[in-house]
C-alpha cells in the first residue's frame, strides 16, 4: 500500500523521504518503540527498492532533540539507552545514503530553560555565543546540528547527513509565542540557510530544513503546550500571519492568502455582560472542552482581555465550531448572538469556515486526484 501511494505521488511531485514514525525515541516513550523502528525501516526500504525507487526515496526516522545528551557540540552523544539503537539506524542510513532527520525547536529550548539566552534562539549576530574549542556558535540551530553530527560519529558513522525535519516558531498560546518573534525567527532561518555558510563542523554545506508548519491546526493535542496549535505561517483559514521572504534575498514579500474562503455569516456569540462571573466561567470552561481557547492562555493574544470578554471568546469559539447553530450560543441563557465584531485589539474573534464548503473542497480534491491517477494509469499502459 505504501508503495502504491509513493508511485501515485511521484506522478505529481517526486517524494524524497519516507519518515518512519514521528519522534519514536522521545524520552517520554521510554523503550516502547526502540525494538520496532529499525526493522520497520528495513522493511519499508525493501518494499520501495522492489519498485525501483530505493535510490530516489530515502527511508529515515525523525528524532527529537532529547535523543541527545545536553552538552557542547564537541562532546555530544546519544542517550545511553539510545546508543545501540542509533548505531543500528546510523549504519542503515549510511548504507542507503539516507540522512537522519532531527526536529529542532529553539522555541522549546527558550521556554523550557530559564537560563537559555534568548538571542541564541535567533539568527543574525547574536550577542550570546557558545565557544566550543576552536568553534564558535552564534545560534542554536548550528549547535544542534553539530551535536547530532558528533553523536553520529560517536557510534561510528561520521558521514551521515543531518536534515532538519521540523523547525519553526509558534505565534500564540504562550509567552514568546507571537507574530513578531515568529517572523523574526523564520525570516532569520531562511536567510541563514540561503547564506550557504553551513555549520562549524560542516562549513559550506547547505543546511536542508523543513519549516513547521504551513497552517495552524486547531484540533491538535495540547499535551506539549497551548502553543501547539499555532505553528502555522498561515492561520487556519489560509491567511498569512506576517511577511516572509522565502528567497532569503531581503525583499519585502507578502505571502499569498487563500482566495475565496467560504466563511460562515458575519455573526458572533458573546457573553451577557450582566451574567454572574462564576456562571460565565463555568460555561466558558464547558465551551473550551471542545473548542479551541488556546489564545486565552498565559502569554496568548487574548490572555489580557478580562471577563466577560474571556467568556465571550470561549462562547464564540464553540459557536463557530458548531457552524453557528443557534442552540450552540445558549449557554444557559448567558450567550447572545451579535452582528458586531467583538474582537479586542490583537485578540481576534474568529468566524468559522462553512462545513459544506470544506466538504466540497475535500471531495473536489479527491475527484481531481482520481482523474489524475486514471490519466497516469492510461499513460502507463
Amino acid at each position: 500500500m505504501l508503495v502504491t501511494y509513493i508511485t501515485d505521488l511521484n506522478f505529481f511531485f517526486p517524494p524524497r523521504y519516507v519518515a518512519v514514525g514521528n519522534e519514536p525515541f522521545l524520552s517520554a516513550y521510554g523503550t516502547r518503540y526502540q525494538n520496532f523502528t529499525y526493522p520497520a525501516m528495513k522493511n519499508i526500504y525493501e518494499s520501495i527498492s522492489k519498485v525501483g525507487l530505493g535510490n530516489e526515496v530515502k527511508v529515515t526516522v525523525p528524532c527529537n532533540a532529547d535523543v541527545l545528551l545536553n552538552t557542547v557540540p564537541s562532546k555530544a552523544q546519544f542517550r545511553p539507552d539510545m546508543k545501540e539503537p542509533m548505531r543500528q539506524i546510523a549504519g542503515f542510513l549510511a548504507g542507503t545514503n539516507a540522512p537522519l532527520l532531527m526536529n529542532i525547536y529553539p522555541f522549546l529550548s527558550l521556554t523550557s530553560d530559564p537560563n537559555f539566552p534568548e538571542d541564541f534562539a535567533f539568527f543574525g549576530g547574536s550577542s550570546q555565543t557558545l565557544v566550543d574549542g576552536q568553534n564558535t556558535y552564534r545560534n542554536s540551530l548550528d549547535a544542534s546540528i553539530d551535536m547530532t553530527l558528533t553523536a553520529l560519529a560517536g557510534v561510528g558513522y561520521p558521514n551521515v547527513q543531518v536534515v532538519v525535519g521540523e523547525i519553526g516558531w509558534p505565534t500564540d498560546g504562550a509567552p514568546y509565542a507571537n507574530v513578531t518573534m515568529a517572523q523574526k525567527f523564520n525570516q532569520g532561518l531562511v536567510k541563514h540557510i540561503m547564506s550557504k555558510q553551513g555549520t562549524p563542523l560542516r562549513p559550506g554545506v547547505v543546511i536542508e530544513a523543513y519549516l513547521f508548519g504551513l497552517l495552524d491546526e486547531n484540533q491538535k493535542s495540547l499535551l506539549p503546550g497551548n502553543f501547539e496549535r499555532h505553528w502555522g505561517v498561515f492561520t487556519f483559514d489560509g491567511q498569512a500571519k506576517y511577511p516572509l521572504d522565502l528567497s532569503g534575498e531581503g525583499r519585502n514579500m507578502e505571502l499569498k492568502n487563500a482566495d475565496n474562503v467560504a466563511y460562515l455569516p458575519s455573526r458572533w456569540c458573546i457573553a451577557n455582560s450582566n451574567g454572574e462571573e462564576s456562571f460565565l466561567l463555568r460555561n466558558a470552561q464547558f465551551a473550551c472542552e471542545t473548542a479551541d481557547c488556546t489564545a486565552l492562555a498565559d502569554g496568548g493574544t487574548c490572555s489580557r482581555i478580562g471577563m466577560p470578554n474571556n467568556a465571550s471568546y470561549a462562547f464564540n469559539s464553540y459557536y463557530q465550531l458548531n457552524q453557528q447553530n443557534e442552540s450552540s450560543c445558549s449557554f444557559n441563557g448567558l450567550g447572545i448572538i451579535t452582528f458586531l465584531d467583538p474582537s479586542v485589539g490583537d485578540c481576534r474573534f474568529l468566524i468559522g469556515i462553512s462545513k459544506s464548503a470544506q466538504e466540497v473542497c475535500c471531495n473536489l480534491y479527491y475527484l481531481l486526484l482520481m482523474v489524475a491517477m486514471l490519466i497516469y494509469l492510461f499513460i502507463s499502459v
